[in-house]
Protein backbone atom coordinates (compact mmCIF):
# COMPACT_ATOMS: atom_id res chain seq x y z
CA UNK A 1 0.00 0.00 0.00
CA UNK A 2 1.00 3.52 -1.09
CA UNK A 3 1.75 6.27 1.96
CA UNK A 4 0.65 9.48 1.88
CA UNK A 5 4.20 11.58 1.31
CA UNK A 6 4.19 12.93 4.81
CA UNK A 7 3.79 9.07 6.00
CA UNK A 8 6.09 8.47 3.87
CA UNK A 9 8.90 10.82 4.80
CA UNK A 10 8.21 10.21 8.56
CA UNK A 11 8.48 6.71 8.41
CA UNK A 12 11.99 7.25 5.99
CA UNK A 13 12.90 9.48 9.25
CA UNK A 14 12.56 7.14 11.84
CA UNK A 15 13.88 3.93 9.96
CA UNK A 16 17.37 6.42 9.33
CA UNK A 17 17.76 7.58 12.28
CA UNK A 18 17.16 4.32 14.17
CA UNK A 19 19.93 3.07 11.45
CA UNK A 20 22.31 4.93 12.48
CA UNK A 21 21.72 5.44 16.39
CA UNK A 22 19.83 2.08 17.56
CA UNK A 23 17.46 4.15 19.71
CA UNK A 24 13.41 5.29 19.44
CA UNK A 25 12.39 7.77 17.56
CA UNK A 26 10.46 10.77 18.64
CA UNK A 27 8.01 13.34 17.39
CA UNK A 28 10.53 15.87 18.47
CA UNK A 29 13.51 14.88 16.86
CA UNK A 30 11.46 13.78 13.92
CA UNK A 31 10.85 17.55 12.94
CA UNK A 32 14.43 18.27 12.88
CA UNK A 33 15.47 15.70 11.02
CA UNK A 34 12.46 15.33 8.30
CA UNK A 35 12.29 19.44 7.98
CA UNK A 36 8.43 18.81 8.78
CA UNK A 37 6.37 22.25 8.69
CA UNK A 38 4.19 20.43 11.34
CA UNK A 39 2.88 20.16 15.12
CA UNK A 40 4.44 17.38 17.75
CA UNK A 41 0.93 16.48 18.11
CA UNK A 42 0.10 16.22 14.13
CA UNK A 43 3.54 13.63 13.67
CA UNK A 44 2.53 12.13 17.09
CA UNK A 45 -0.59 11.11 15.12
CA UNK A 46 1.03 10.69 11.88
CA UNK A 47 3.36 7.83 13.79
CA UNK A 48 0.00 6.04 15.75
CA UNK A 49 -1.22 5.62 12.28
CA UNK A 50 2.01 4.14 11.06
CA UNK A 51 1.90 2.08 13.98
CA UNK A 52 -1.38 0.76 13.50
CA UNK A 53 -0.50 -0.25 10.27
CA UNK A 54 2.25 -2.12 11.24
CA UNK A 55 5.21 -0.20 10.06
CA UNK A 56 6.19 1.05 13.42
CA UNK A 57 6.30 -0.09 16.88
CA UNK A 58 6.79 1.17 19.96
CA UNK A 59 8.99 -0.86 22.31
CA UNK A 60 7.71 1.35 25.96
CA UNK A 61 4.34 3.51 26.62
CA UNK A 62 7.01 6.28 26.81
CA UNK A 63 9.08 5.42 24.51
CA UNK A 64 9.68 6.69 20.36
CA UNK A 65 9.14 4.44 17.91
CA UNK A 66 11.30 1.80 15.95
CA UNK A 67 10.53 0.37 12.49
CA UNK A 68 9.48 -2.95 12.43
CA UNK A 69 9.97 -5.82 9.62
CA UNK A 70 6.94 -4.26 7.34
CA UNK A 71 8.47 -0.80 7.49
CA UNK A 72 12.13 -1.62 6.79
CA UNK A 73 10.30 -3.81 3.77
CA UNK A 74 8.28 -0.25 2.87
CA UNK A 75 11.81 1.44 3.03
CA UNK A 76 13.74 -0.90 1.00
CA UNK A 77 11.34 -1.40 -1.79
CA UNK A 78 9.82 2.22 -2.42
CA UNK A 79 11.97 4.67 -0.68
CA UNK A 80 15.78 4.12 0.05
CA UNK A 81 18.08 4.64 -2.78
CA UNK A 82 21.40 2.87 -3.74
CA UNK A 83 24.37 5.51 -4.37
CA UNK A 84 27.33 3.58 -6.47
CA UNK A 85 30.56 3.48 -4.74
CA UNK A 86 32.52 6.46 -6.02
CA UNK A 87 35.43 6.15 -7.97
CA UNK A 88 37.77 6.35 -5.57
CA UNK A 89 35.85 3.36 -3.64
CA UNK A 90 36.04 1.10 -6.26
CA UNK A 91 39.89 1.50 -7.20
CA UNK A 92 40.83 0.37 -3.42
CA UNK A 93 38.17 -2.49 -4.07
CA UNK A 94 39.80 -3.29 -7.25
CA UNK A 95 43.56 -3.33 -5.23
CA UNK A 96 42.57 -5.59 -2.83
CA UNK A 97 41.17 -8.16 -4.88
CA UNK A 98 44.43 -7.91 -7.15
CA UNK A 99 46.22 -8.76 -4.49
CA UNK A 100 44.63 -12.19 -4.22
CA UNK A 101 43.78 -12.74 -8.02
CA UNK A 102 45.42 -16.07 -8.92
CA UNK A 103 42.36 -18.15 -8.17
CA UNK A 104 39.07 -17.74 -8.30
CA UNK A 105 38.92 -18.74 -4.67
CA UNK A 106 41.33 -16.19 -4.13
CA UNK A 107 39.42 -13.52 -5.68
CA UNK A 108 36.44 -14.27 -4.20
CA UNK A 109 38.10 -15.05 0.05
CA UNK A 110 39.22 -11.45 -0.37
CA UNK A 111 35.66 -10.15 -1.93
CA UNK A 112 34.24 -11.68 1.86
CA UNK A 113 37.05 -10.03 3.83
CA UNK A 114 36.55 -7.02 2.08
CA UNK A 115 32.88 -6.99 2.26
CA UNK A 116 32.69 -7.40 5.71
CA UNK A 117 35.47 -5.46 6.45
CA UNK A 118 33.23 -2.46 4.94
CA UNK A 119 29.81 -3.85 6.11
CA UNK A 120 30.95 -4.37 9.58
CA UNK A 121 28.48 -7.57 8.84
CA UNK A 122 29.28 -11.52 7.82
CA UNK A 123 29.82 -11.86 3.88
CA UNK A 124 29.49 -15.07 2.00
CA UNK A 125 30.23 -16.01 -1.44
CA UNK A 126 29.99 -19.00 -3.71
CA UNK A 127 32.74 -20.03 -6.56
CA UNK A 128 31.32 -20.05 -10.02
CA UNK A 129 28.87 -23.62 -10.42
CA UNK A 130 31.04 -26.24 -12.33
CA UNK A 131 27.58 -27.84 -13.63
CA UNK A 132 28.63 -27.08 -17.07
CA UNK A 133 31.78 -26.70 -16.71
CA UNK A 134 35.08 -28.83 -18.44
CA UNK A 135 38.26 -29.79 -17.98
CA UNK A 136 40.66 -26.64 -19.66
CA UNK A 137 44.05 -28.08 -18.80
CA UNK A 138 45.82 -30.70 -16.56
CA UNK A 139 49.52 -30.43 -15.27
CA UNK A 140 51.71 -32.35 -13.17
CA UNK A 141 54.02 -30.91 -10.54
CA UNK A 142 56.56 -34.07 -8.77
CA UNK A 143 56.73 -33.53 -5.45
CA UNK A 144 58.90 -36.70 -4.24
CA UNK A 145 60.68 -40.06 -5.87
CA UNK A 146 57.37 -41.70 -5.89
CA UNK A 147 54.95 -38.96 -5.55
CA UNK A 148 53.41 -36.16 -7.88
CA UNK A 149 50.75 -33.92 -8.03
CA UNK A 150 48.00 -33.61 -10.79
CA UNK A 151 46.45 -29.77 -11.49
CA UNK A 152 43.19 -29.69 -12.90
CA UNK A 153 42.25 -26.29 -14.38
CA UNK A 154 38.47 -25.98 -15.03
CA UNK A 155 36.85 -23.85 -17.92
CA UNK A 156 35.22 -21.74 -14.40
CA UNK A 157 38.37 -21.04 -13.37
CA UNK A 158 38.71 -23.55 -10.37
CA UNK A 159 41.99 -25.12 -10.10
CA UNK A 160 42.07 -27.93 -7.90
CA UNK A 161 44.98 -30.58 -6.85
CA UNK A 162 45.23 -34.38 -6.27
CA UNK A 163 48.80 -35.82 -4.75
CA UNK A 164 48.68 -39.45 -6.42
CA UNK A 165 51.59 -41.89 -5.63
CA UNK A 166 53.01 -44.28 -8.35
CA UNK A 167 55.13 -47.77 -6.93
CA UNK A 168 57.87 -46.38 -9.44
CA UNK A 169 59.99 -44.04 -9.60
CA UNK A 170 58.71 -40.94 -10.87
CA UNK A 171 60.53 -38.96 -13.59
CA UNK A 172 60.06 -35.95 -15.68
CA UNK A 173 59.99 -37.81 -18.86
CA UNK A 174 57.01 -39.87 -17.44
CA UNK A 175 55.40 -37.00 -16.06
CA UNK A 176 55.67 -35.36 -19.59
CA UNK A 177 54.07 -38.83 -20.92
CA UNK A 178 51.14 -38.05 -18.51
CA UNK A 179 50.73 -34.86 -19.63
CA UNK A 180 50.33 -35.56 -23.48
CA UNK A 181 48.20 -38.14 -22.63
CA UNK A 182 46.15 -37.08 -20.35
CA UNK A 183 45.26 -33.75 -22.00
CA UNK A 184 44.98 -35.18 -25.13
CA UNK A 185 41.53 -37.42 -23.93
CA UNK A 186 40.12 -35.04 -21.01
CA UNK A 187 40.43 -31.50 -22.55
CA UNK A 188 37.22 -30.04 -23.38
CA UNK A 189 35.27 -33.10 -21.14
CA UNK A 190 32.34 -32.21 -18.74
CA UNK A 191 33.76 -32.40 -15.34
CA UNK A 192 30.59 -34.22 -15.06
CA UNK A 193 31.81 -37.01 -17.44
CA UNK A 194 35.05 -37.86 -15.33
CA UNK A 195 33.31 -40.72 -13.31
CA UNK A 196 34.35 -44.57 -13.11
CA UNK A 197 32.91 -45.26 -16.55
CA UNK A 198 35.53 -43.09 -18.01
CA UNK A 199 38.50 -43.66 -16.30
CA UNK A 200 37.61 -47.72 -17.29
CA UNK A 201 37.52 -46.54 -20.71
CA UNK A 202 40.51 -44.61 -20.64
CA UNK A 203 42.36 -47.22 -18.96
CA UNK A 204 41.27 -49.70 -22.16
CA UNK A 205 42.27 -46.78 -24.38
CA UNK A 206 45.82 -46.27 -23.01
CA UNK A 207 46.28 -50.38 -23.66
CA UNK A 208 49.70 -51.21 -21.32
CA UNK A 209 49.97 -47.24 -20.33
CA UNK A 210 47.83 -47.69 -18.25
CA UNK A 211 49.88 -50.16 -16.10
CA UNK A 212 51.70 -47.13 -15.15
CA UNK A 213 48.59 -44.74 -14.55
CA UNK A 214 46.00 -46.24 -12.28
CA UNK A 215 46.78 -43.72 -9.29
CA UNK A 216 46.68 -40.70 -11.95
CA UNK A 217 43.70 -41.69 -13.14
CA UNK A 218 42.03 -41.83 -9.95
CA UNK A 219 43.68 -38.51 -8.91
CA UNK A 220 42.30 -36.78 -12.16
CA UNK A 221 38.43 -38.08 -11.22
CA UNK A 222 38.91 -36.82 -7.52
CA UNK A 223 40.24 -33.59 -8.50
CA UNK A 224 37.28 -33.21 -11.47
CA UNK A 225 34.62 -33.90 -8.71
CA UNK A 226 36.25 -31.32 -6.43
CA UNK A 227 36.02 -28.54 -9.51
CA UNK A 228 32.60 -30.10 -9.96
CA UNK A 229 31.67 -28.63 -6.38
CA UNK A 230 30.23 -25.10 -5.29
CA UNK A 231 32.44 -23.97 -2.37
CA UNK A 232 31.98 -21.64 0.21
CA UNK A 233 33.88 -18.50 1.26
CA UNK A 234 33.27 -16.86 4.37
CA UNK A 235 34.46 -13.95 6.68
CA UNK A 236 33.27 -12.14 10.11
CA UNK A 237 31.60 -14.67 11.18
CA UNK A 238 32.35 -13.01 14.93
CA UNK A 239 30.56 -10.35 14.12
CA UNK A 240 27.86 -12.20 14.92
CA UNK A 241 28.26 -12.50 18.51
CA UNK A 242 28.10 -8.81 18.58
CA UNK A 243 24.47 -8.68 17.73
CA UNK A 244 22.97 -6.82 20.29
CA UNK A 245 19.02 -7.28 19.96
CA UNK A 246 19.72 -10.91 19.12
CA UNK A 247 19.55 -13.62 22.34
CA UNK A 248 22.42 -15.59 23.20
CA UNK A 249 20.69 -19.16 22.00
CA UNK A 250 19.60 -17.61 18.53
CA UNK A 251 23.04 -16.41 17.78
CA UNK A 252 24.58 -19.96 18.76
CA UNK A 253 21.70 -21.48 16.01
CA UNK A 254 22.52 -19.56 13.67
CA UNK A 255 26.68 -19.85 13.92
CA UNK A 256 25.60 -23.40 13.62
CA UNK A 257 24.07 -22.90 10.07
CA UNK A 258 26.36 -20.12 8.84
CA UNK A 259 29.17 -23.13 9.29
CA UNK A 260 27.60 -25.62 7.79
CA UNK A 261 29.35 -25.42 4.17
CA UNK A 262 26.39 -27.67 2.28
CA UNK A 263 23.42 -26.13 3.45
CA UNK A 264 24.35 -22.74 3.42
CA UNK A 265 25.80 -23.16 -0.30
CA UNK A 266 22.77 -24.84 -1.17
CA UNK A 267 20.85 -21.54 -0.09
CA UNK A 268 22.96 -19.30 -1.96
CA UNK A 269 22.20 -21.06 -4.83
CA UNK A 270 18.73 -20.72 -5.11
CA UNK A 271 18.88 -17.03 -4.77
CA UNK A 272 17.84 -14.96 -7.88
CA UNK A 273 20.09 -13.09 -10.44
CA UNK A 274 19.04 -9.75 -9.34
CA UNK A 275 20.39 -7.69 -5.95
CA UNK A 276 18.06 -9.33 -3.15
CA UNK A 277 16.84 -8.39 0.26
CA UNK A 278 15.10 -10.29 2.79
CA UNK A 279 14.05 -9.33 5.85
CA UNK A 280 13.56 -11.59 9.21
CA UNK A 281 11.14 -13.46 8.80
CA UNK A 282 10.76 -13.66 5.46
CA UNK A 283 13.93 -15.51 5.25
CA UNK A 284 13.37 -19.29 4.18
CA UNK A 285 15.79 -20.55 7.27
CA UNK A 286 14.04 -20.56 10.53
CA UNK A 287 18.21 -19.28 11.85
CA UNK A 288 17.81 -16.52 9.89
CA UNK A 289 14.41 -15.29 11.39
CA UNK A 290 16.23 -12.22 13.46
CA UNK A 291 18.55 -10.99 11.13
CA UNK A 292 18.66 -9.69 7.20
CA UNK A 293 20.09 -11.35 4.29
CA UNK A 294 21.48 -9.04 1.21
CA UNK A 295 22.90 -11.36 -2.38
CA UNK A 296 23.63 -10.27 -5.39
CA UNK A 297 25.02 -12.73 -8.15
CA UNK A 298 28.15 -11.97 -9.87
CA UNK A 299 28.58 -12.64 -13.83
CA UNK A 300 31.66 -14.69 -15.31
CA UNK A 301 32.11 -14.07 -19.14
CA UNK A 302 28.69 -12.21 -19.25
CA UNK A 303 26.80 -15.29 -17.44
CA UNK A 304 25.49 -14.64 -13.76
CA UNK A 305 27.63 -17.35 -11.51
CA UNK A 306 28.41 -17.83 -7.47
CA UNK A 307 26.16 -15.51 -5.32
CA UNK A 308 28.13 -12.95 -2.93
CA UNK A 309 26.12 -12.46 -0.01
CA UNK A 310 25.94 -10.58 3.35
CA UNK A 311 24.21 -11.60 6.91
CA UNK A 312 23.37 -8.96 9.36
CA UNK A 313 21.08 -7.44 11.95
CA UNK A 314 17.17 -6.25 10.66
CA UNK A 315 18.84 -2.56 11.35
CA UNK A 316 21.27 -2.90 8.14
CA UNK A 317 22.30 0.18 6.52
CA UNK A 318 20.85 -1.40 3.35
CA UNK A 319 21.66 1.45 0.89
CA UNK A 320 25.37 1.35 1.82
CA UNK A 321 25.26 -2.77 1.98
CA UNK A 322 23.88 -2.96 -1.57
CA UNK A 323 26.29 -0.25 -2.81
CA UNK A 324 29.33 -2.38 -1.78
CA UNK A 325 28.12 -5.62 -2.43
CA UNK A 326 26.94 -4.68 -6.16
CA UNK A 327 30.53 -3.06 -6.55
CA UNK A 328 32.83 -6.43 -5.52
CA UNK A 329 30.54 -8.24 -7.52
CA UNK A 330 31.35 -6.55 -10.40
CA UNK A 331 35.22 -6.22 -9.69
CA UNK A 332 35.29 -9.88 -8.69
CA UNK A 333 33.52 -11.33 -11.83
CA UNK A 334 35.63 -9.44 -14.14
CA UNK A 335 38.59 -10.29 -12.43
CA UNK A 336 37.70 -14.24 -12.95
CA UNK A 337 36.23 -13.25 -16.42
CA UNK A 338 40.00 -12.57 -17.47
CA UNK A 339 41.52 -15.15 -15.05
CA UNK A 340 39.49 -17.40 -17.27
CA UNK A 341 40.63 -16.13 -20.34
CA UNK A 342 44.19 -16.51 -19.89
Amino acid sequence: MELAARKKKILTAVIENYINTGEPVGSKTLIEMAGLDVSSATVRNEMVDLTSRGYLVQPHTSAGRVPTEQGYRYYVDNVMRVSPVSSEGKEFIESRLYENADSPEGILQTATDLISELTDCTAFATTPSGENSRIHKISFVQTGAHTAMAVLIASNGIIKTKLFRCEFIITPEILGIFDKALNELCAGVRLSSINQPFIQSAAARFGELSLFMPSVLVAIKEASQSAEQVSLCRSGMTKLLFMSQINATAIRRLVEFLKNDHDVARMFERQPIDTTVTIGSENSRVELVSNSLVTTRYQVDGTPSGVLAVVGPIRMNYARTISILECVSECAGSMISELIEI
